[in-house]
């Protein structure tokens, strides 16, 4: 599609808005064939062209600016309406069709409480100018186009500028989106890369003390380390492809040998029926941003997971016995807050009485079934 053609079908261009106009310009074959036929003096016909052609071309301007309100279409409004009625009461019946085009002009551009008055007061000029000349009962029928004009354009301007609205909202639909995405991608990779790189900190840290007194063990952590920046990658790249997937069992192994490195203990069921995929994978980031948080923050020496399923929901509660938290969520909990939330469940993290923190979450199971949480 050319560029013209683009500017032709837009509905604010110049083009498409004198189409609108142009099909009215066929009543103009009334007063030009009266000029022609009629036996006047040459100034009056020249003076009633050059009146016409002033008036045609400031009808086609308001329709060149067309569903702009009232600024700016004041002067060509007043000047159709001005000159249709001079000439309609001055040349007769043949030229009270010029009312049309006031009628249309003014539906056009015209603000609503402006518009009706205008509209009846062209229709009541058309009216009585063949009145006058005793024609209204064979041209009866151009006051009544006068609103018929009027209702049809203030519809179309209406639709218009409904469909002017929508491509407005359509735009910032996509906007908020892509704002979403952004939001949901660096969510992503904050869930990702946190747990890897707190793993591979942890086993690089280990490995290092242990390079010169058990040098076999030290090859083994930096092994691990080196399994751990793989799969990282590998998680970052499914990310980016839109197929990563979290389980529940994988992040219960994986957190099993974190907190091993770091000299903190788990206890953890073993994951029994599958869970619907949704409920799954929230649990499984759930258990992630849990073990990133005690690797960090906690200082706790001992971790317990209790997994509770009825045939409503899955509850699933991290416990450690470390320092706790009082100070505001960071960007992981909030982060894991929304995943929870957009299958139906609930989130509540907090201290303890006494000593440790507390992660517990609440998964419908029916509810968690339908939408994919997997990008």
């Amino acid at each position: 599609m050319t560029r013209a053609s683009v500017a032709v079908m837009d509905p604010q261009s110049p083009w498409h808005r004198l189409g609108w106009a142009a099909p009215w310009l066929l009543f103009q074959a009334f007063p030009v064939a009266d000029l022609v036929r009629t036996p006047r003096p040459p100034l009056v016909i020249a003076v009633a062209a050059l009146a016409l052609l002033l008036f045609t071309v400031a009808y086609l301007r308001i329709f060149n600016r067309m569903f702009g309100g009232c600024g700016g279409v004041q002067r060509e409004m007043v000047l159709v309406a001005v000159v249709g009625v001079a000439l309609a009461v001055w040349l007769g019946p043949a030229w009270s069709g010029l009312m049309i085009y006031v009628s249309a002009a003014a539906a056009a551009s015209l603000p609503e409480r402006w518009t009706w008055p205008a509209v009846v007061g062209a229709a009541a000029v058309c009216a009585g100018v063949i009145g006058a000349h005793g024609e209204l009962g064979g041209m009866f029928i151009l006051p009544v186009i006068c609103l018929l004009t009027a209702f049809a354009l203030r519809g179309t301007r209406y639709l218009v500028s409904v469909n002017a609205e929508l491509t407005q909202a359509r735009e910032e639909l996509a906007r908020s989106a892509v704002a979403e995405e952004r939001m949901r991608f660096a969510r992503d990779l904050h869930d990702l890369l946190g747990h890897s790189l707190s793993l591979i900190a942890l086993k690089s840290e280990l490995a290092g003390r242990l390079a010169e007194r058990d040098p076999a063990r030290a090859r083994q952590e930096m092994a691990d380390v080196e399994d751990a920046a793989r799969r990282a990658l590998a998680e970052v790249r499914d990310a980016v492809s839109g197929y990563r997937q979290v389980r529940l069992a994988q992040a219960l192994v994986e957190a099993r040998s974190a907190l091993s490195a770091a000299g903190i203990g788990l206890r953890a069921p073993a994951v029994g029926e599958p869970l619907p995929a949704a409920a799954d994978a929230v649990l499984g980031w759930v258990v992630r941003e849990a073990t990133t948080n005690v690797l960090r923050h906690s200082g706790a020496r001992s971790v317990v997971v209790d997994l509770a399923t009825t045939d409503d929901d899955v509850r699933l509660t991290v416990t450690d016995d470390g320092r706790g938290g009082t100070g505001p969520r960071g960007a992981g909990l909030s982060g894991l807050e929304e995943r929870v939330e957009a299958v139906g469940g609930r989130l509540e993290a907090g201290p303890v009485d006494g000593r440790g923190f507390r992660l517990a979450v609440v998964v419908p199971v029916r509810l968690a079934a339908e939408p994919a949480v997997a990008r």
